[in-house]
C-alpha cells in the first residue's frame, strides 16, 4: 500500500506523457520561428532602413546598426606584392603570421603562424587609430574603451625598444574576409561571417557615407549588424527563447539579432526548447536531468551533428544519452526537427539581411541585375551539414535579381589584415607614381606668368617686319579695320568654309533704333573625292551650291556683297583678297595653294556664267568671332575660340603693325596662336604625352600650343595618359583593350561629361563601358582625375595667352586700368564645365591691371562674316565720298 502511495507520488511530479511528435506539431509548436517570405522581405525593408539611417550624419548618433567606415577604399586588384606581418587579436588566443604575397602569373600567398594564449587576467586587467567602442567575446581590459589602439600598440612597441614596425592598417575581421576573397576574385565587394558571432560589410559608395569627407570613390562599410533589433525593432519576430538567452548573456538588450542567429548562441536556443518540451512531457517522458538543465551542455557542433543526412540520428541519440535523457527514437527524431527549426530561422535571416545588402549595392550600381561575389567566413557556414544550402535558396527568392557567387574565405583576420596592408601599400606606391607624373601638368603662377611673358615676346616678332618671317605667332592682318559702329545695314552673302560641310547665309542686317539680324542657311556636303581633287573641281563644286541656294531663297539676280570665311592658314594682302598657305582638316585640292581663295571663287563664278558676286571679304572665323560679339557689346576687341582648334585675333594699333602700310587707325590681328612652341619656346612645359600626341598627329611638329588647349587633342593627350597608367598596372586591371589603343576614341564631349561634377561615378563608368572600357570605380575616379588635370592645364595654357594680348591692348594705349570684352566661340569654351571658369580665373590673375568680360559669340564665320562684309561696304562707301 505504502509502495503505491509513493509510485503515485513520483508519477503525480513527472508531467503527463503524451503520444509520439509528428514534425507538424513541432512545427505547430514553434510556429514563431519559422518565417514567411513576407515576414523576411519586412525584415528586409527594416534593415535597409536600418543601413541609411547609419550612413546618414543626422541618425548616425541613434542608429542601432553603425554602419561603421573602415577606411578601406579598394579591394585587391591582383598585383599585391611585399612581405607582411598579421596580429590576430580576436579570442581567448591571438595568433601572428608572416604572411608573402606574390603577383606573379599564379598569384600566390605564403603564411607561417604562431599562436599565443592571452591569459585570463590579462584579458581582465588593464590595456596598456581605430576607437575601440566596445569590448565583445568576453573581454572587460580596462583603460582601451574610446581610445586608439593603434597609438596602445605603437606604444607598446616603442616601450619594448628591440625591435620597429610600421603600422600600416587596422582591420576588422569581416573586412579581412572580404579582402581575402577578392584577391581571387575581383568581383568580390561583400564580406560575410556566420560563425560564433555574425556581422557583414560591403563596398558603399563615398557619397552616401556622410561621416567621410569626400564622394568620390567607395569605401568598405563594416556594418556591425549583431546589433540590429537592440531597439526593439525585431520583437515582432523574437520568441521567448530569445529573450531567456538574452536575460542569461553577458549583455542583455545588445547584439540581439546575433543572438537569434550567431553559433554562439544557437545550440543554447536548441537546449532551452528542449527543456520546456521536456517539462511539458512532449519529449523524453517528461525526464529532465541536470545535464539537460546546464548552460553550455548542448552546443552549436551538436546541432550540426545531428542535422548529418546519415548518421543525424545516430548522433542525436549519442548527444542525448550523455545528457541522461534517454531518448526513443522518437525523441530523436523530434529533436532532428527542433535543430532544423532553429538553424533554418538563423539561414533565412541571415540571407534576408544580406538581401537588404544585395539591394542597396544593385540600387547604388543603377542595375537592373547585380552580379557580385560574396566572401564568407564562420564555422556555421562552413561546418553545419545544410546551413549554407539553405541559405543561398532563401536568399535567391529574396533577391531574385541578384546573382551572387560565394566564395569561402580562409583566414579573413590573418590573410586578410595583410590584404589590407598590401592594399593599402599598393595604393600609396600608385598614388605617389600617378602624383609625380601628373605632377608635369600642374602649372604654377611663375610658370604661367613666364608662358604670357613668352608669348608676348612671339607677338612682337610676328608684328615686325624684321622678324616676321621667322615668327611661328604669324600676326596676319586682317585688313579688318573697325568693329560695327550700328550704322550697318543690306542684305549680305556669306560663305563658311572649313571642314566636310560647308554652309551658305543670307543676313539680312537692318540699322535704326532696333537693330536686327536675320538669317537664312543650308548646309552642303563635300565629298571626298572633291576635297582631295583638283582646286577647279573644289571651286566649281561651291559656286553650283551658291547657286542651288540663290535659287531656293529667290533672290538670284542682283550682284550681292559677299564675305568668304575661309577657315585656313591665310595670308591676307587686302580685305578682299586672301593666300592660302596651307591646307588642313584633311584638304589636299591641288593648284590652291600660294593662291588668292577670292580669285578662286570669282573665276569659278565667271565659268558659271549665271549671276555674279562682289567678294568683299576673306573672313578669318576668330575674326568674325570678335566682329558678332562686337555688334552686340562695342568694348568687345578681342576674339577667342577654343573649340577643335584655338586662336585669337584682337584690335593692334595700325602703327605697331609693320606689315601694312599707315600708321593711322587700328587693324584686326588674326594671332593663328596655335602655332606657339613650334620654335621650342614651350618645350619645358611639353610632357611625354604632349610630344606623343604631336608625333603621330597630321601635322608633327606644328600647332603646338594648340595641340596642348584644343578640343582636338585633349582627348588624345588623356588616352596616351591612360595608356600608359594601364601599362603600370594602375588601371583597366593591367589589360589595355582595343578601344583604348584607338586614336580619337576620346572626344572633347566625353572629356566634358566625365569631369560634370552632376554625374556620380556610375555615370563616368557608364561612358567608360560605352567607349568599351570595362572600369571599376577606381578607375573611374583616376580617369576622372586625369581629364580633370589635363583640361585645367588647357584653361591654364589659354588664360596665359589671353593675359599676354589684354596686357598688351593696356600698354598700347598707355592705361593703368583697361576694361575689355573678349567674344568667344568653341565647343570646349561652351560644353566643358570647368574651362571656362580656369581660364576666367588665370586671366585675373596674371593681368590684374585688366578687367576682362568674356561674351559667347554665335555663329562668327555665318554672322560674322556678314557683318565684315557689311562693315567693309561701309568704310568702302566712306572712302569713296
Amino acid at each position: 500500500m505504502g509502495q503505491n502511495c509513493q509510485r503515485s507520488a513520483v508519477e503525480a511530479e513527472r508531467p503527463t506523457i503524451r503520444p509520439p511528435l509528428t514534425e507538424s506539431k513541432i512545427d505547430k509548436y514553434l510556429y514563431a520561428m519559422r518565417l514567411s517570405d513576407e515576414t523576411l522581405k519586412d525584415i528586409m525593408t527594416r534593415f535597409k532602413q536600418e543601413m541609411k539611417n547609419g550612413l546618414s550624419r543626422d541618425f548616425n548618433p541613434t542608429a542601432i546598426v553603425k554602419m561603421l567606415p573602415t577606411f578601406v577604399r579598394s579591394i585587391p586588384d591582383g598585383s599585391e606584392k611585399g612581405d607582411f606581418i598579421a596580429l590576430d587579436l580576436g579570442g581567448s588566443s591571438f595568433r601572428i603570421l608572416r604572411v608573402q604575397v606574390n603577383h606573379e602569373k599564379n598569384q600566390n600567398v605564403h603564411m607561417e603562424s604562431e599562436v599565443y594564449d592571452t591569459p585570463e587576467n590579462i584579458m581582465h586587467g588593464s590595456g596598456s587609430q581605430g576607437i575601440l567602442i566596445t569590448w565583445t567575446k568576453r573581454f572587460k581590459a580596462s583603460g582601451v574603451e574610446g581610445a586608439d589602439v593603434v597609438k596602445l600598440l605603437h606604444k607598446a612597441i616603442k616601450k619594448r625598444g628591440d625591435y620597429d614596425a610600421n603600422i600600416v592598417a587596422m582591420v576588422n575581421d569581416t573586412v579581412g574576409t572580404m579582402m581575402t576573397c577578392g584577391y581571387d576574385d575581383q568581383q568580390c565587394e561583400v564580406g560575410l561571417i556566420i560563425g560564433t558571432g555574425t556581422n557583414a560589410c560591403y563596398m558603399e559608395e563615398l557619397r552616401h557615407i556622410d561621416l567621410v569627407e569626400g564622394d568620390e570613390g567607395r569605401m568598405c562599410i563594416n556594418t556591425e549588424w549583431g546589433a540590429f533589433g537592440d531597439d526593439g525593432s525585431l520583437e515582432d519576430i523574437r520568441t521567448e527563447f530569445d529573450r531567456e538567452i538574452d536575460r542569461g548573456s553577458l549583455n542583455p538588450g545588445k547584439q540581439l539579432f546575433e543572438k537569434m542567429v550567431s553559433g554562439m548562441y544557437m545550440g543554447e536556443l536548441v537546449r532551452l526548447i528542449l527543456v520546456k518540451m521536456a517539462k511539458e512531457g512532449l519529449l523524453f517522458e517528461g525526464r529532465i536531468t541536470p545535464e539537460l538543465l546546464t548552460r553550455g551542455k548542448f552546443n552549436t557542433s551538436d546541432v550540426s551533428a545531428i542535422e548529418k543526412n546519415k548518421e543525424g540520428l545516430h548522433n542525436a541519440k549519442e548527444i542525448l544519452t550523455r545528457l541522461g535523457v534517454e531518448p526513443s527514437d522518437d525523441d530523436c527524431v523530434s529533436v532532428q526537427h527542433v535543430c532544423t527549426i532553429v538553424s533554418f530561422r538563423s539561414a533565412n535571416l541571415v540571407a534576408a539581411t544580406l538581401g537588404a545588402i544585395l539591394n542597396r549595392l544593385r540600387d547604388n550600381k543603377g542595375t537592373p541585375r547585380l552580379r557580385t561575389t560574396v566572401g564568407v567566413d564562420g564555422s556555421l557556414y562552413k561546418t553545419h551539414p545544410q546551413y549554407s544550402r539553405r541559405f543561398h535558396k532563401t536568399l535567391r527568392r529574396l533577391v531574385p535579381d541578384s546573382d551572387v557567387r560565394f566564395l569561402l574565405s580562409e583566414s579573413g583576420s590573418g590573410k586578410g589584415a595583410a590584404m589590407v596592408t598590401a592594399v593599402a601599400y599598393r595604393l600609396a606606391e600608385q598614388h605617389r607614381q600617378i602624383e609625380e607624373t601628373l605632377a608635369h601638368f600642374r602649372l604654377t603662377k611663375e610658370m604661367l606668368l613666364e608662358v604670357k611673358r613668352r608669348m608676348r615676346v612671339e607677338m612682337e616678332m610676328g608684328l615686325r617686319k624684321q622678324t616676321h618671317d621667322k615668327a611661328v605667332v604669324k600676326m596676319l592682318p586682317s585688313f579688318v579695320r573697325s568693329t560695327p559702329d550700328g550704322t550697318e545695314h543690306g542684305d549680305f552673302l556669306a560663305l563658311d568654309l572649313g571642314g566636310t560641310n560647308f554652309r551658305v547665309l543670307l543676313v539680312k542686317i537692318r540699322s535704326g533704333k532696333k537693330r536686327t539680324v536675320e538669317m537664312h542657311n543650308k548646309i552642303y556636303a563635300i565629298p571626298i573625292e572633291i576635297m582631295q581633287g583638283t582646286g577647279e573641281e573644289l571651286f566649281d563644286h561651291i559656286v553650283s551650291c551658291i547657286s542651288d541656294f540663290l535659287d531656293y531663297m529667290g533672290i538670284k539676280g542682283p550682284r550681292m556683297p559677299l564675305g568668304f570665311t575661309f577657315s585656313f592658314p591665310c595670308e591676307q594682302k587686302s580685305l578682299d583678297a586672301g593666300i592660302l598657305i596651307t591646307w588642313t582638316k584633311g584638304f589636299k585640292a591641288t593648284d590652291c595653294v600660294g593662291q588668292d581663295v577670292a580669285t578662286l571663287l570669282r573665276d569659278a563664278v565667271k565659268r558659271r556664267e549665271e549671276f555674279d558676286l562682289d567678294v568683299v571679304a576673306v573672313v578669318n572665323d576668330t575674326v568674325g568671332t570678335m566682329m558678332t560679339c562686337a555688334y552686340e557689346e562695342p568694348t568687345c576687341e578681342v576674339g577667342l575660340i577654343v573649340g577643335t582648334g584655338s586662336n585669337a585675333c584682337y584690335m593692334e594699333e595700325m602703327k605697331n603693325v609693320e606689315m601694312v602700310e599707315g600708321t593711322e587707325g587700328q587693324m584686326c590681328i588674326n594671332m593663328e596662336w596655335g602655332a606657339f612652341g613650334d620654335n621650342g619656346s614651350l618645350d619645358d612645359i611639353r610632357t611625354t604625352y604632349d610630344k606623343l600626341v604631336d608625333e603621330f598627329s597630321l601635322n608633327a611638329g606644328k600647332q603646338r600650343y594648340e595641340k596642348m588647349i584644343s578640343g582636338m587633342y585633349l582627348g588624345e593627350i588623356v588616352r596616351n595618359i591612360l595608356i600608359d597608367f594601364t601599362k603600370k598596372g594602375f588601371l583597366f586591371r593591367g589589360q589595355i583593350s582595343e578601344p583604348l589603343k584607338t586614336r580619337g576614341i576620346f572626344e572633347t564631349k566625353f572629356l566634358s561629361q566625365i569631369e560634370s561634377d552632376r554625374l556620380a561615378l556610375l555615370q563616368v563608368r557608364a561612358i567608360l563601358q560605352q567607349l568599351g572600357l570595362n572600369s571599376t570605380c577606381d578607375d573611374s575616379i583616376l580617369v576622372k582625375t586625369v581629364c580633370g588635370v589635363v583640361s585645367r592645364r588647357a584653361a591654364q595654357l589659354c588664360g596665359a595667352g589671353m593675359a599676354a594680348v589684354v596686357d598688351k591692348i593696356r600698354e598700347n594705349r598707355g592705361l593703368d586700368r583697361l576694361s575689355v570684352t573678349v567674344g568667344v566661340d568653341g565647343t570646349l569654351y561652351k560644353l566643358h564645365p570647368h574651362f571656362s571658369r580656369i581660364m576666367h580665373q588665370t586671366v585675373k590673375e596674371l593681368s590684374p591691371k585688366c578687367n576682362v568680360s568674356f561674351l559667347l559669340s554665335e555663329d562668327g564665320s555665318g554672322k560674322g562674316a556678314a557683318l565684315i562684309t557689311a562693315v567693309g561696304v561701309r568704310l568702302r562707301g566712306e572712302t569713296s565720298s
